[in-house]
């Protein structure tokens, strides 16, 4: 069933990690070495990846995402007693060429022939997004790549939604913001875009301010969204 379209949508903006690329992907391929450990690896990297970003926010430490997620990555290999000092390097190098979920591509190209600017906006740093973007082939389908490197804050702090508002010369209004992360999704409504939450992950609402706009599980949803008929 197709929802109600937004109104007034200038612009599609998307998180990167989970909404737009499987951070999933990384583990999986080592899924030789991880064997049974592959799952728990995943979700204690990812789990301690936001984790870090959120507390050096408050603490007002802030380093790239790089570091945070080879930091996050060296917590989660000793939780499992993992210490080959290879797998490490290997498992850092697949996450600068995570997969992209299978419906991006299409999704993306539907939106720029309906002439909706389309842009990134990711507390990834400028060379991990360049590698995503390079590496699933979507070069060319975004109008910009933005990271949080240019305001030195992670999400999900206001300047970082306000930076897309910059850039693109777009009101946040006129923004439909996309992201797989509820407390992403959340504090992107509560800045005052409208919001699709891609709840690829089936997670619960948040008790938070702001509210998702629309629900959805797949990106291959959002034309219809957006796209006035």
């Amino acid at each position: 069933m197709v929802k109600e379209p937004l109104q007034g949508i200038r612009a599609c903006v998307f998180d990167a990690y989970g909404t737009l690329f499987d951070y999933a992907s990384a583990a999986a391929a080592c899924r030789d070495a991880l064997g049974e450990k592959l799952e728990r690896l995943t979700t204690i990297w990812r789990d301690k990846q936001l984790q870090y970003t959120w507390l050096r926010t408050v603490q007002g430490r802030h380093a790239d995402f790089q570091q945070v997620t080879g930091d996050a990555l060296d917590f989660a290999l000793a939780t499992l007693g993992l210490t080959q000092s290879s797998l490490r390097s290997r498992l850092m190098n697949l996450y600068l060429k995570l997969n992209a979920f299978p419906e991006v591509p299409e999704m993306l190209a539907k939106l720029r022939a309906g002439e909706v600017k389309t842009a990134i906006l990711s507390n990834g740093s400028p060379m991990m997004l360049r590698s995503a973007v390079d590496n699933a082939g979507l070069a060319g389908l975004f109008d910009a790549v933005l990271s949080v490197e240019e305001v030195g804050v992670f999400k999900p702090h206001p300047k970082v939604y306000q930076l897309a508002v910059d850039k693109l010369d777009v009101p946040a209004r006129n923004i439909s913001f996309q992201s797989s992360n509820a407390w992403d999704a959340y504090a992107a409504s509560a800045f005052g875009m409208q919001v699709v939450w891609c709840n690829r992950y089936g997670q619960m609402r948040e008790r938070l301010p702001g509210t998702p706009d629309r629900e959805i599980k797949s990106l291959a949803d959002l034309p219809d969204l957006i796209l006035l008929r």
